[in-house]
């Protein structure tokens, strides 16, 4: 059992079992089954920018079945919001920056490569994920709700390069460490605990954050594991040898429930951006768009009910700890930071099941997402009571996976 205070916060285990599982949990369940969070547009063709490797788990439980587009609701394809007139001025204000913002034909081509370059600079440059092009042919709507995470039989060497590569180059950690799973856990284990004693905070939440990560998506998988494939049926449902083998305290030589605290704390993180974003949701203007208008109402009402939740939380994480020190080292950090998830995100285009490849996709722009809210505070704070909200913007691919990754946790 996982119990008591969790490092570097003032909650403990306790609090956050009984206020998930008896308040926030039954509501973000029934929020998650609506129309605007079930469908999320996807994909799962991008080459691994990486490395050479067009090797796709040939397994039929790896592949993903998307939507035929008549099945998506109408006003999440056409992407109108035709409820609110803000958005409705909004339309025309970017129809117009975008004729005003189109490549002048009479520079060179290096120039115009350069003016388009900036241009998606300064859009990338407070999100912390490589987000997919949801224009391009190659994307298509997934829902969420047929295609659930579990254990699909993807495992191996390739799977273990994904995790090798995210833990060996994108996290901050001692050079001696290798992989947390590596075969001398032990020693890992000793090195490990050292080093989380001297290096500062943002470094030691950077690689709790990316551990609890991998931890709940192992507890999906040990949880929904295929106990038996035979021609007349399938069955689902826990695998404790499984579960045991990545957690439990004696198998793993006492890393087990630390890699449980992580997870927690990596719940405590997004139920921050949570508590923080809800400005950007309760104005009048936004909308939940998907053609049925009743519908939309009562699911922005439940969106509210747990945005307001959310904050009623008693004891949360304290991001004011997170780059406190002086400006300029606090920038550096952020970035690097920053740096370091985007290419999490990438990583995710070289997973080979589809099915892992659209929910490590989906969790990491939900984590992504919650760390730019993070990030974004004093600009949220500004937003207007009604009118655009120019200074911060979420897309839907955002909302919809920064709540999906949240009820993963």
């Amino acid at each position: 059992q996982v119990t008591g205070h969790l490092d570097d916060c003032t909650c403990d285990v306790e609090t956050i079992d009984a206020f998930n599982n008896y308040k926030l949990f039954p509501r973000l369940n029934e929020l998650l089954e609506s129309n605007y969070f079930r469908y999320y547009k996807v994909n799962l063709n991008k080459p691994c920018p990486f490395w050479n490797d067009n090797s796709h788990c040939g397994i039929r439980d790896c592949a993903v079945k998307p939507c035929p587009s008549d099945e998506v609701p109408g006003g999440i394809r056409s992407g109108s919001y035709k409820y609110s007139e803000e958005a409705n001025n909004l339309a025309e204000e970017c129809e117009e920056a975008k004729r005003l913002g189109a490549v002048d034909g009479s520079l060179s081509k290096e120039t115009q490569q350069a003016v388009l370059q900036w241009a998606q600079h300064d859009d990338s440059s407070d999100t912390f994920c490589e987000a997919d092009d949801i224009y391009s042919p190659d994307a298509e709507y997934v829902d969420l709700l047929l295609n659930p995470e579990r254990y699909t039989g993807y495992k191996g060497p390739d799977a273990w390069k994904i995790w090798n590569s995210i833990y060996e180059e994108n996290c901050f950690k001692p050079q001696n460490v290798k992989r947390p799973l590596a075969s001398d856990r032990g020693e890992s284990l000793i090195y490990l605990t050292k080093w989380f004693s001297r290096v500062c905070i943002e470094k030691r939440a950077f690689y709790k954050l990316i551990s609890g990560l991998h931890a709940s998506i192992n507890i999906h998988l040990s949880a929904r594991y295929l106990l038996q494939d035979t021609w007349s049926e399938k069955k689902w449902g826990p695998n404790v040898t499984e579960f045991q083998q990545r957690f439990d305290e004696v198998i793993t030589s006492g890393e087990g429930p630390r890699r449980l605290k992580n997870l927690y704390f990596l719940y405590l993180i997004e139920l921050r951006a949570l508590s923080k974003v809800l400005p950007f949701f309760q104005r009048p203007g936004f909308q939940l768009y998907t053609g049925n208008e009743s519908h939309d109402a009562e699911t922005k009402n439940l969106l509210l009910e747990i945005l307001h939740l959310a904050k009623s939380f008693p004891l949360h994480f304290d991001e004011n700890s997170l780059f406190a020190g002086s400006q300029k080292e606090a920038a550096k950090l952020k970035e690097e930071f920053r740096l370091h998830f985007r290419n999490i995100s990438k990583i995710m285009d070289c997973v080979g099941c589809f099915k892992c490849r659209l929910w490590g996709k989906l969790q990491t722009q939900g984590l992504g997402t919650a760390l730019k809210i993070l990030f974004s505070e004093n600009l949220i704070e500004k937003i207007p009571g009604s009118g655009p909200s120019y200074g911060f913007q979420l897309t839907r691919q955002e909302i919809v996976a920064l709540f999906n990754a949240f009820g993963r946790l």
